[in-house]
C-alpha cells in the first residue's frame, strides 16, 4: 500500500471533496480506511472516535454484519434495475411497505432516491405537478426558511436560506421566497425563543398573504434547524400554527427531516415531539445507515393519486433511484433500530449528553447548549448573556476541532458551534469520553486564547 504522503499526494491532484476546505487540506489531509462501531481508523492506524456520525449517516455504527449480509445476499440475486415505468423490484416494494408502517400519520407512498438533495428537490417538484394535476397551475412559489439548508442542486439550493451555499451560483431560480426562522439567532431580533416563535409564524402568515395563496405549492421547512446553525428546536405553537396556515389555504407542507430522521431525536421522526403530520415528509442520511447513498420523498395517498391516472405520472426520477441493493440495506438498517430499541437509546443518552455538555458551561466561552435528543450544539460565545460573538468568529471553534482531532476525536464545528450527532448505539461510556475529551480541548482553548 501506498504511504501517507503518496496517497495525499494523489488525492490533491485527482478528487474534488465535497464542500472542501482548502486550508485544512494543505495543512492536515486524513485519510480514513476503517470502521468499527462508533469508531475510524487513518491509514497510519490512529484511531478516532466519531462524535458526528459520518455525517449523521452512521446511526447503527460501521461494520454491521447484519447490513453486508443483507447487501451480499440481495447483490447474489439481483444487485439492480430501475424503478422505472413499469417495473418494480421486490426491495423497492418492502422498503416502501417498511414506511409506511413507521412513518407518521398517512405518509405512506414512497419516492425514493440517492441522496437528501435528491429528496427535496423531488418534493418540490411533486408539490408543483399536484397543483398543475388538479387544475390550480398558478401555484408554483416555495416558501422557505432563512438559514435553513435545503441542498445542493439549483432547486434546492435555491430554497437554502444560508448565502454561502448559493452566492457563487447566482443566479437562483425563480419562485423561491423567505421567511423569517423561528429561533432568535444571536438575538438578532432583540427577542426571546418563545416571541422569537410568534413573530416567526407572524411573518410566515404576512408572506403567504402577501404573495398570495393561490400562487403558493409549499411550504419546505426543518423541524429542527441543522448542524449549520445548531439544531435549535422550535415552539408547539409554531410548529401547529404552520401546519394550521397550510391546511387553511391548502399549501402542501413539506418537513425535511434528512438530518433529524430515523431516531435522531429520540423519535421515530422529528415532528413526533409535536404529532403535526406534512403532506411530504424528506428522508436520508440514517434512513440507509450510511452504507449506500439512499433517501426518499414520502407523501401521502392524498397527494399520490393525482399521479395515478395515464398523463398524470409524475413526471421525474433518477437512474439509480429506489437503487435494488440500496434498499435491501435500508431495510437491515431499519431493522436494526427497531430489534435494538435504538430510538429509546436515543432518547435516554440525548438527555445524559446534554446534562453533561451543560455542565460545561463552567468555561466562560460555553455560551448555549441546544437541541434534542442526540443531535445538540454548543456555541461559543464571548458574552452569554448578551450573545456577543467570538471575534474573529471560528477561530477557537476550529481550534478546538484541531485538537480534538489530535486527542483521537471527530469533532464538527460551524464557526463556533460544535455540534454533535453520534450514532443511535451510543453508550454512556462513550458520552463519558466524549465529553471528556471536549472538555480538555475547551480547557485548553480557553487558556490559550486568555478567555479564563
Amino acid at each position: 500500500m501506498r504511504n501517507h504522503d503518496e496517497l495525499v499526494e494523489a488525492a490533491r491532484r485527482h478528487v474534488l471533496l465535497h464542500f472542501a476546505e482548502n486550508e485544512d487540506i494543505a495543512e492536515q489531509p486524513k485519510i480514513f480506511v476503517r470502521g468499527e462501531g462508533m469508531y475510524l481508523w487513518d491509514d497510519e492506524g490512529n484511531k478516532y472516535l466519531d462524535t458526528f456520525a459520518s455525517l449523521l449517516t452512521t446511526v447503527c455504527g460501521h461494520h454491521r454484519p447484519e447490513i453486508h449480509a443483507a447487501v451480499q445476499k440481495q447483490m447474489e440475486q439481483l444487485e439492480f434495475f430501475p424503478s422505472y415505468h413499469d417495473c418494480y423490484t421486490l426491495p423497492a416494494i418492502e422498503l416502501s411497505e417498511k414506511l409506511a408502517e413507521v412513518m407518521p400519520g398517512d405518509l405512506s407512498v414512497s419516492f425514493i432516491v440517492c441522496g437528501g438533495s435528491e429528496a427535496n428537490e423531488s418534493a418540490m417538484k411533486m408539490a408543483r405537478q399536484y397543483f398543475w394535476e388538479t387544475g390550480q397551475r398558478a401555484r408554483t412559489k416555495i416558501l422557505a426558511k432563512r438559514w435553513s439548508y435545503t441542498g445542493a442542486t439549483m432547486g434546492t439550493m435555491s430554497a437554502t436560506g444560508i448565502p454561502w451555499f448559493w452566492e457563487t451560483f447566482t443566479p437562483r431560480l425563480p419562485g423561491y421566497k423567505f421567511f423569517n426562522p423561528e429561533w432568535h439567532y444571536h438575538r438578532e431580533l432583540g427577542l426571546d425563543e418563545a416571541d422569537a416563535a410568534k413573530v416567526a409564524l407572524k411573518d410566515l402568515t404576512a408572506l403567504v398573504e402577501f404573495e398570495g395563496p393561490e400562487s403558493l405549492a409549499a411550504i419546505i421547512m426543518d423541524p429542527v434547524s441543522g448542524s449549520n446553525t445548531g439544531y435549535w428546536v422550535p415552539t408547539a405553537e409554531f410548529m401547529h400554527g404552520v401546519r394550521d396556515l397550510c391546511d387553511k389555504h391548502g399549501i402542501l407542507l413539506i418537513f425535511d427531516e434528512v438530518q433529524v430522521g430515523f431516531g435522531k431525536t429520540g423519535k421515530w421522526f422529528c415532528c413526533d415531539h409535536w404529532d403535526v403530520v406534512p403532506d411530504i415528509i424528506t428522508v436520508g442520511k440514517g434512513f440507509g445507515g450510511g452504507y449506500l447513498p439512499i433517501a426518499a420523498a414520502v407523501t401521502t395517498p392524498q397527494v399520490a393519486d393525482v399521479f395515478g391516472k395515464p398523463g398524470s405520472e409524475f413526471r421525474h426520477g433518477f437512474t439509480f433511484g429506489g437503487h435494488t441493493t440500496a434498499c435491501a440495506a435500508a431495510l437491515e438498517n431499519i431493522a436494526i433500530i427497531e430489534r435494538e430499541n435504538l430510538v429509546e437509546n436515543a432518547e435516554q443518552m440525548g438527555r445524559y449528553l446534554r446534562e453533561k455538555l451543560e455542565d460545561l458551561y463552567k468555561y466562560p466561552i460555553v455560551g448555549h447548549v441546544r437541541g434534542i435528543g442526540l443531535v445538540l450544539a454548543l456555541e461559543l460565545l464571548e458574552d452569554r448573556a448578551t450573545w456577543k460573538k467570538l471575534e474573529p468568529e471560528g477561530k477557537i471553534g476550529s481550534w478546538v476541532r484541531d485538537r480534538c482531532y489530535e486527542l483521537g476525536m471527530i469533532l464538527r464545528n460551524n464557526e463556533d458551534i460544535l455540534v454533535f450527532a453520534p450514532s443511535l448505539t451510543i453508550t454512556r461510556e462513550e458520552v463519558d469520553l466524549m465529553v471528556g475529551l471536549t472538555e480538555q480541548a475547551l480547557s485548553e482553548a480557553c487558556e490559550k486564547f486568555g478567555k479564563t
